[in-house]
């Protein structure tokens, strides 16, 4: 019971580690590139784009026939602005320019593109702020990079036209995956230039405006409905020159902006594999976002950071306590439920971690299994070092690096050869001395016998008193087995022979041993019951190896005529002649083992 607590205590101690390990790299985020690389794979899945919004590009092909964009004319907008509303009844909703128009260029161009919008009374261009490159905290503590500059229309223009700031922001991986909608410098308020482009937009068309969340910095991820190119995108040279009708357009969300890749305004998106997305196609993405109210913001970390890590703890004890199929079974569910639950918050706006209970409860799984495989070698090592004390341990070596452990159960008949020896004189000696000096004999004796069997690769089957009994080729096949046995039997007698002086000095008594071997048909295996078994030998050649070593002389090692016939010129033996043996009707003719000749 206490080994039991032990272990049900162990693994508590376990799994609270496991909620630790959760808990904390969660609301920390260390891992955040790796944690936006599977948000952006499971989140960012493309939706489908709105027709409403189309793109105006300024193409390589625009710049082909116009030349550099900052050698044009803003009369080239003034123009756009015209063809765009040339038609009373199919004009655009919104004529949104993503190019900051600072500073004057030349005073008529300027001139009409002012007068253009004004007239149009739907047009939205772009400010850009310049932040400082070191950060500082707010009045609420939070590390913010101040407005350092404000890059505002050329005066005319910004009279007569909505203004948002275009400010993309980059993650650690310079990928665009979150937008701001507010900034405040000098006391004035700025929103973004997306929020701006839609917020003209729900004038115009009735369309309902949405409550946008944000988080502590006023932030909200981007759910991006495209894929980079995937706004229908038309020339704007092809615009002026009449190519598109402009009825195209009507009532639609119009974006000017940069579409060639000269000029650097393409950014890292999540959704655009090794493709960048232009800065027009992202405000268009955004835009969508307003229309569709589709929002998310960073979640509670500390919230779902505690709800995860408890479910890992959870499954941690779970995979400790319960076979390893379940153990697989519940880190699968479990992983499938934190996945589906962070897409299915993603689409009601919160936005959570995912990359950190699938690692911990993978490696929390690892673990587990890893224990117990661990667990299984110290057990087979276990059962291996036991099973040394009645199989010579070469062959449990040999058994354990092929695998082969099966033993039939039940019995099976097999040739083998059995060993049978005891002490000459031992019922007497143990009258005589005093217990602990008897088990000291008896232990050496036993000591003797063990290494001389395992020494020729037999397996010890039993001690009876002061008798041990040997098999050799059971439970498994063992070459030259016959052989064996006898070099067992006269190591035996040759180890009693040295002993002898020995006990003589030590305890004033002297010993041999009795040895007699057999071979022949034996049935092999478990005998008992369900609950008591024991791996023997059972058959006449048993018992008549036994009768053997009781006629043997102290010293003496009696062989039974069939053995000796397998290993006629190998020993060299003395006939001891025709005997009876006790229990057998016939005489048996046995030869006692002189020398052994290889």
């Amino acid at each position: 019971m206490d080994k039991l607590r032990k272990s049900v205590l162990m693994d508590i101690a376990e799994s609270v580690i496991v909620f630790v390990l959760i808990f904390v790299i969660s609301i920390t985020n260390i891992f955040s590139t790796f944690d936006y690389i599977l948000r952006d794979k499971l989140y960012q899945i493309p939706r489908g784009i709105s027709g409403t919004i189309k793109i105006i590009a300024i193409d390589d092909k625009t710049l082909e026939e116009l030349g550099p964009i900052g050698t044009w004319s803003r009369s080239v907008y003034a123009d756009l602005i015209e063809v765009l509303n040339s038609n009373d009844e199919a004009k655009p909703a919104v004529i949104a320019f993503d190019i900051l128009f600072s500073g004057n260029v030349d005073e008529e161009g300027d001139k009409a593109l002012a007068e253009a919008a004004k007239k149009s009374e739907n047009v939205v261009v772009d400010l850009h702020f310049l932040y400082e490159e070191k950060p500082e905290k707010d009045a609420n503590g939070l590390k913010v990079y101040p407005i350092k500059e404000v890059y505002y229309p050329y005066d005319a223009l910004k009279e007569v036209t909505r203004i948002g700031f275009s400010n993309i922001s980059q993650d650690s991986d310079q990928t665009v995956r979150r937008i701001k909608y507010d900034e405040t410098y000098n006391g004035q308020h700025f929103e973004s230039f997306s929020k701006v482009v839609f917020d003209t937009y729900s004038e115009k068309t009735g369309c309902v405006k949405p409550e946008i969340p944000t988080d502590k910095y006023g932030r909200t991820l981007i759910n991006y409905s495209g894929k980079p190119g995937d706004y229908e995108a038309v020339s704007l040279v092809d615009v002026l020159n009449g190519k598109i009708d402009s009825r195209a357009f009507k009532d639609s969300i119009v974006i000017v902006g940069a579409y060639a890749n000269g000029m650097q305004d393409y950014f890292y998106v999540p959704n655009g594999l090794s493709k960048q997305m232009f800065g027009v196609e992202i405000h268009a993405n955004i835009v969508q976002s307003f229309m569709q109210a589709r929002f998310s913001i960073n979640g509670n970390p500390y919230l779902f950071g505690a709800l995860f890590a408890l479910l890992g703890a959870l499954l941690h004890f779970l995979y400790k306590r319960s076979k390893i199929y379940f153990a697989a079974i519940f880190m699968v569910l479990g992983i499938a439920a934190q996945i589906s639950s962070g897409i299915f918050l993603n689409n009601k706006g919160i936005s959570i971690c995912l990359i950190y209970f699938p690692l911990i409860t993978i490696i929390s799984f690892v673990y587990s299994l890893a224990i117990r495989y661990i667990g299984e070698l110290v057990r087979k090592r276990q059962i291996i070092n036991a099973f040394k004390k009645y199989v010579a341990p070469q062959v449990v070596d040999e058994i354990s690096k092929s695998g082969e452990f099966k033993v039939n159960l039940g019995g099976e008949e097999r040739d083998i050869s059995v060993l049978f020896v005891d002490i000459r004189g031992f019922t007497t000696m143990s009258e005589s001395l005093p217990p602990t000096e008897i088990v000291k004999i008896l232990n050496e004796y036993l000591a003797l016998t063990t290494k001389s069997i395992f020494d020729n690769m037999g397996t010890l089957d039993k001690f009876v008193g002061d008798a041990t009994m040997a098999v050799f080729n059971s439970p498994f096949p063992l070459e030259d087995y016959e052989y064996k046995s006898v070099c067992a039997a006269m190591a035996i007698a040759d180890g009693g022979r040295e002993l002898a002086p020995v006990f003589e000095k030590k305890y004033g008594r002297s010993v041999g041993f009795g040895v007699g071997v057999n071979c022949g048909k034996a049935v092999i295996g478990n005998v008992g019951c369900d609950f008591r078994m024991d791996f023997t030998a059972i058959g006449d050649t048993v018992n008549t190896a036994a009768r053997l070593e009781a006629n043997a002389k102290a010293g003496q090692v009696l062989i039974s005529e069939d053995l000796y016939e397998r290993l006629k010129g190998r020993i060299e033996v003395t006939e001891v002649g025709p005997i009876a043996l006790k229990g057998k009707s016939n005489t048996f003719k046995i030869y006692q083992v002189d020398k052994l000749l290889g």
